[in-house]
């Protein structure tokens, strides 16, 4: 970085009475950062060795499970179930990580989550169930009421402790990326994702088993039923118990550090309430012919959305936490005024990356993507900013939280001649800043070969606005060859 960029960054801004004003303004480069992993000589605490040893766990875990579904459904069966149960995945994995846009958990994490749910956990369940349902109807001599039991009360204490152990995992080692609500949901939804693909797996690949059978195919097969019961009516069946669990990992997060009661007792009543759905489901059948039907729309369905809204609502509340914390790094001068704005609107983050794109995509495409992909890793990292004042706010600023937010704006600050000017123009088009008149995009493009992003130069005021610039703040000068904004005063 530059020696005259550095003397233009503004300061800091200091976190209400707290002494955080004792770094220098100027973020350091990256070769100084202080933030890293510390190394430690025992080979057990290493991060690779870590991620190797749960690497190869789940996929011993896949290996086992593969090889025991595929002795109970027979090779064709095994295919045949596969092939359908794969259906369902990508549209609830779509639209947990739909759910996520605001601050997008890593992808290590949800892949992780899946696995858990598809390999380790249903491995536990597939073990404990069989071998309790066993010992049930050996203990009692009557194998149907062992069969209804262990479908009602041991699969679902099994099942979702199973599940809920992935969501613990991440709550507890990858806290910082576990922040609130909706994290819990969609890391509980992918969990449960993975579980219900293997589990239909075995159930499709049974079905398909007794068709050859009976010889039956066909709207009346076994396997179509099988497959309309699971896929088409209830995907959402497993992901919606285990939510439960994500919610009350979800809320406890929220407590931060000083509610130790909460942190363990709401996470607990979560469990409970997705073992007390799952039993009602799965004991369904029990309330008559018609019970499964009377469970699925009287039970399941408003239960589905009462979920889904919290979700939604949720997802709100952390674009209001990116409108309430941002405006003190525009104030000072990190931030334009209109990028809070725009970066609370959904709608306005989506314009901001495809304008990016259109401005900068002509003669070359790939100038065109990069530069959407700077302005997405610009909201990216100014919500996890948003978060991390919101959290030093509520719970007191930890000892890293100055070293952690210098990082996060020496991010914002590499990519803001392309983001700034992008959000501010999507603030203006979406109607989150009120002005006269939307201003044009700032043509013409000029883009400097070479450079990591699209850098993006603003037009000088009389060029297109008549004297007006949307894309300086107050007490800023006009860059013209990309320099960051001049602090104030």
């Amino acid at each position: 970085m530059s020696e005259r960029s550095v003397q233009q960054q503004p300061v800091v801004p200091v976190l209400e009475e707290q002494r955080l004003d004792e770094f220098p303004g100027a973020v350091p480069g990256r070769g100084q950062w202080r933030y890293r992993p510390r190394r430690v000589g025992m080979v057990w605490r290493s991060k690779a060795f870590r991620a190797g040893a749960v690497i190869a766990v789940l996929a011993l875990c896949g290996l086992v499970i593969v090889s025991l579904v595929r002795d109970q459904t027979g090779t064709e069966g095994f295919l045949v179930g596969l092939g359908l149960a794969v259906l369902p995945v990508p549209m609830l994995m779509a639209a947990f990580r739909w759910l996520d846009r605001v601050e997008p958990g890593p992808w290590r994490n949800l892949l992780f989550a899946f696995a858990w749910g598809a390999c380790a956990a249903a491995l536990v369940a597939i073990i404990a169930n069989s071998f309790a349902t066993r010992w049930i109807a050996t203990a009692t001599a009557d194998p149907a009421s062992a069969d209804t039991l262990g479908a009602t009360v041991i699969a679902p204490v099994v099942e979702e402790t199973a599940k809920a152990v992935a969501v613990l995992l991440i709550f507890l080692f990858r806290r910082r990326e576990f922040g609130g609500v909706v994290d819990g949901i969609v890391v509980a939804g992918f969990t449960a994702t993975g579980f219900a693909f293997t589990e239909n797996i075995l159930y499709l690949g049974n079905a398909f088993g007794e068709d050859q059978q009976l010889g039956t195919t066909g709207l009346a097969s076994v396997t179509a039923g099988t497959f309309f019961v699971r896929v088409v009516m209830s995907p959402f069946a497993h992901p919606l118990f285990t939510v439960l669990t994500g919610i009350g990992f979800g809320i406890a997060a929220l407590g931060g550090q000083r509610h130790r009661v909460r942190r363990i007792v709401l996470p607990l009543l979560g469990l409970v309430l997705a073992m007390g759905m799952h039993a009602l489901w799965n004991g369904s059948s029990a309330f008559g012919p018609y019970g499964f039907y009377a469970v699925y729309g009287a039970f399941m369905v408003p239960s589905f959305g009462l979920v889904t809204w919290l979700a939604v609502w949720s997802r709100q509340r952390e674009l209001r936490t990116l409108s309430a914390e941002l405006p003190v790094y525009a104030s000072a001068g990190w931030l334009t005024p209109a990028e809070p704005l725009a970066l609370a609107s959904m709608r306005a983050r989506g314009l901001a990356r495809d304008m990016a794109r259109h401005w900068n995509s002509h003669p070359d495409r790939a100038r065109g993507r990069a530069a959407a992909r700077a302005v997405a890793e610009y909201e990216s990292f100014a919500t996890s900013l948003a978060v991390l004042r919101h959290r030093a706010r509520r719970d007191g600023a930890g000892r890293d939280f100055a070293v952690r937010e210098q990082e996060l704006l020496h991010h914002l600050w590499q990519r803001r001649d392309i983001a700034g000017p992008a959000l501010t123009y999507a603030a203006h088009a979406t109607g989150r800043l009120r002005a006269h008149r939307v201003p044009p995009p700032p043509f013409p493009r000029q883009v400097a070969h070479g450079a990591p992003y699209p850098r993006q130069r603003v037009p000088a005021p009389h060029r297109h606005y008549g004297g007006y610039n949307p894309y300086l703040q107050p007490g800023t000068r006009q860059p013209g060859t990309g320099d960051g904004p001049v602090p104030p005063g």
